[in-house]
Formats: C-alpha cells, sequence, structure tokens
C-alpha cells in the first residue's frame, strides 16, 4: 500500500472511531501508533502529546501532523491531518443538518449522556498511562500536582503552567546534571 494512503487510511480510522476529542483519541492513537505500526515509541508520542498541548489546535490533529512529517515529510504532514480531520468534518456535516430534529428526544439525550462518561473513562485512562510514564520522582510529582492545583483550583492559565512547568523541567534537569 502507498505510504501516504497508510498514513491517511489509519489516521481516519483514528478519527472515524473516537468521540470526545483529542483526550479520547489518545489510547488509540497509542494503540495504533505505538502497538501496531511502530510509528513512534511511547516517549515519542508522550513528546508529541505534550507539544501538541503547548500549540494551537487540537491535540489529535497535532499528534498527527507530528508523526505523519517524521515519516514522509510535509506530504506524510498533510496526509495524516487530512485522515485524522476528514471523518469529523463529515459526522459534524451530517449531524448539524438532522441535530434540530432529533436533539429533544430523550433517547438522543440518553446516549449523548452515555458518550460522555465513556468519553471521561477514556480521558482518565489516558491521564493514568501518561502520569505513570511522566511521574518518576517526588519532583515530578510536584509538578504534577501544583500544575493540576494551579489550574483546577486558582484558574490560572495553562499556557502559563505549561512555560512554569517546562521551566521546571530544566532547572531539575540542570540540578540532576549538576550532582552527577
Amino acid at each position: 500500500m502507498n505510504p501516504l494512503l497508510d498514513l491517511f487510511l489509519t489516521f481516519a480510522r483514528i478519527g472515524v472511531c473516537t468521540f470526545g476529542g483529542g483526550y479520547a483519541m489518545l489510547p488509540i492513537l497509542q494503540l495504533e501508533v505505538v502497538e501496531k505500526r511502530n510509528w513512534a515509541t511511547e516517549d515519542e508520542l508522550m513528546d508529541y502529546y505534550a507539544i501538541g498541548q503547548c500549540t494551537p489546535g487540537v491535540i489529535a490533529v497535532n499528534t498527527a501532523t507530528f508523526i505523519g512529517y517524521k515519516h514522509h515529510g510535509l506530504p506524510g504532514a498533510v496526509c495524516a491531518t487530512a485522515g485524522v480531520v476528514f471523518p469529523s468534518l463529515v459526522i459534524i456535516t451530517v449531524i448539524a443538518a438532522f441535530i434540530q430534529q432529533f436533539a429533544h428526544m430523550p433517547v438522543v439525550q440518553d446516549a449523548f449522556s452515555g458518550v460522555r462518561i465513556a468519553v471521561c473513562a477514556l480521558v482518565l485512562q489516558s491521564v493514568w498511562k501518561m502520569t505513570k510514564k511522566s511521574v518518576i520522582d517526588l519532583p515530578t510529582a510536584i509538578i504534577l500536582l501544583a500544575t493540576f492545583v494551579a489550574v483546577a483550583f486558582f484558574g490560572i492559565s495553562p499556557i502559563v503552567m505549561v512555560i512554569a512547568a517546562g521551566a521546571a523541567g530544566i532547572l531539575l534537569g540542570l540540578l540532576r546534571r549538576r550532582r552527577t
């Protein structure tokens, strides 16, 4: 199969199978990109997630772009990005055309409630996997907790906290290298 078509179809499958946005896609990205296709290691995927959080746009789209670019340059980036976006574009267009006719129905509202709960579970699974991989010692646990508390309870901008956590990571790295 043409590698660009493979990128497009793989990311289209990820896009069509995922509800709830970028975070809900993380387990499927992990399965397809790391475990099945070996297009990235777990560490690389974690780096893509981190960069995807720090750059404008949806994390899954950014991750697709990074992976496509890594394997096939600009054409790969375009194909992977188009693949992950295309199913959502089609589905949203169809839903938008009919949502007003069905949104009031109790069965539709109940389905949305169930989907929201499933999405929460997918997001929690992704957070758990990322936490196990990223929190390696007490200082990184402190960065995690400080960032969570700052954003969740004090309303500090996530952008500010990403920059602050990056700076803290650099400082930790310098201190660790100085000790050795």
